[in-house]
């Protein structure tokens, strides 16, 4: 899966954190670097660079990254300070803020989106979006 390309973005050597396909977590999980989810969180995520969701992942909780990809499964509201994207056959339930959204053909969105500028969020930083949009 790849994430919309543009400056500054591309493979880092940054730790990825896997939730492999037999996995199961329950509880708040803060991802400093990226997160790759194949099988079921409940919980939130937060802190995260990247969080890829791949066919057979679940999350059922809020997520506060500067990037995600869903190729699963999402119900929950979400804040992405770079973009988000919903691959064909991927299922996003939830509010989001973002200032890029892209949804393949097949995707499903069911929410509500309110389209921030990449500076706005990145003057906020993904864990303040992420308390602002809970405040509402």
């Amino acid at each position: 899966m790849a994430m919309f390309s543009g400056k500054g973005e591309g493979p880092s050597s940054e730790a990825v954190t896997l939730v492999g396909e037999e996995a199961y977590f329950h509880g708040v999980l803060a991802a400093k670097g990226s997160l790759r989810i194949e099988g079921v969180v409940e919980g939130d995520i937060t802190d995260a660079i990247t969080v890829e969701i791949g066919k057979k992942g679940k999350v059922k909780g809020n997520i506060a990254a500067e990037t995600l990809s869903v190729a699963g499964a999402v119900e929950g509201d979400v804040v992405a300070s770079r973009a988000i994207e919903v691959h064909a056959k991927g299922r996003l339930t939830g509010n989001i803020k973002t200032p890029r959204l892209r949804i393949d053909d097949g995707g499903f969105f069911d929410g509500t989106c309110a389209m921030t500028s990449a500076e706005d969020s990145a003057q906020e930083g993904s864990s303040e979006s992420y308390q602002s949009a809970h405040s509402a």
